[in-house]
């Protein structure tokens, strides 16, 4: 039976998923100018962490931005927490969504995270993921490989041939660059797969962890933006940067790591990162429901392979013991 502290994990996984893959429609959206003005990931960081430094002053008046933590927990963790959910992750991230197509997005970026995390948990703290949480891994991998698999193959395939042809490789970018976004987004997916274990023990609240992430990054935004002598953003339409104001400053740079941190809280930093597995779905739904692009019946198969997959890895389906907080 699943006890309540598992049932708000399990939730806050579930919403942490819904909020990255939207993100990784609406940042593709901006950075290729699909339905949307483009903005450039220099410009988009100013959203994504400007926003959430404001709205989080408040905490981060209450912890410092340099918080205190427990006996022996270096400070330099809290390097780490920026470097893998900060400014370096979304620079990343949203350079690799100029080069390469959605899919590989939410294929590379999140479906790599929970297998990165996996892996770090083992190598930092010998932690093996049981027999069942290791069937949702294998169902995970089998999901994300068959809604991701044709269109990385095709991707490789037609990148061969853009380097011969020059022909476009879909919207936003050429087809010889697009090796450039995947290895980006397989970066992208090991930086959050740090920040996912160096939450976990570096004794910070959830909400006091994301404003000393975004506060950390706002200062290096406004630092970029002083030396380039200010931005594009206000060339971009109001209706498009509320948009994105919405998605990259409150959902994406807000909620979604709060969602996220509370998850780890709950369930533990490998199992809360499997829930990363549920962002290519998302990504495949918003992208068929918002660009038009047809799910295909192996695209339902990978769904509901994603879907059991998650359940399995998070721990749903595993006995509670005592003291078994993470």
């Amino acid at each position: 039976m699943i006890n309540s502290s598992k049932a708000v994990g399990l939730a806050m996984g579930t919403a942490a998923a819904l909020i990255g893959g939207g993100w990784q429609v609406a940042t593709r959206a901006a950075t290729t100018g699909s339905h949307l003005a483009p903005i450039a990931p220099a410009d988009l960081v100013v959203l994504r962490y400007g926003i959430p430094a404001l709205l989080l002053a408040p905490v981060l008046w209450r912890c410092g931005l340099v918080p205190a933590l427990p006996a022996g927990v270096s400070r330099w963790r809290l390097v780490w927490l920026w470097l893998g959910a900060g400014l370096p992750f979304g620079l990343v991230a949203m350079a690799g969504s100029r080069h390469a197509p959605a899919a590989h997005m939410g294929v590379l970026m999140a479906g790599a995270t929970p297998l990165f995390a996996t892996a770090l948990a083992f190598l930092v703290w010998r932690e093996r993921p049981g027999a069942v949480r290791g069937l949702g891994l294998l169902l995970m991998t089998s999901a994300v490989a068959l809604l991701g698999g044709p269109s990385l193959i095709d991707g490789f395939a037609v990148g061969g041939a853009g380097g011969l042809t020059g022909g476009p490789a879909g919207q936003g970018g050429r087809a010889p660059d697009i090796w450039r976004g995947d290895l980006l987004f397989l970066l992208a997916a090991g930086l959050w797969a740090v920040y996912t274990l160096a939450f976990r023990r570096i004794g910070l609240g959830a909400w006091q962890a994301a404003a000393c992430v975004n506060a950390w990054s706002a200062i290096a935004v406004l630092a970029w933006v002083a030396l380039r002598g200010g931005t594009g953003l206000a060339a971009v339409p109001v209706a498009d940067l509320a948009w994105q104001a919405l998605w990259q400053g409150l959902l994406g740079g807000v909620l979604g790591l709060w969602t996220f941190s509370v998850a780890i809280e709950r369930l533990g930093a490998a199992p809360a990162a499997a829930f990363g597995a549920l962002a290519p779905v998302v990504s495949a739904i918003g992208g068929w429901v918002w660009l038009g692009d047809a799910l295909s019946p192996l695209d339902a198969v990978a769904v509901v392979a994603a879907v059991a997959g998650v359940a399995l890895a998070s721990g749903a389906f595993v006995r509670s013991r005592p003291g078994d907080g993470h």
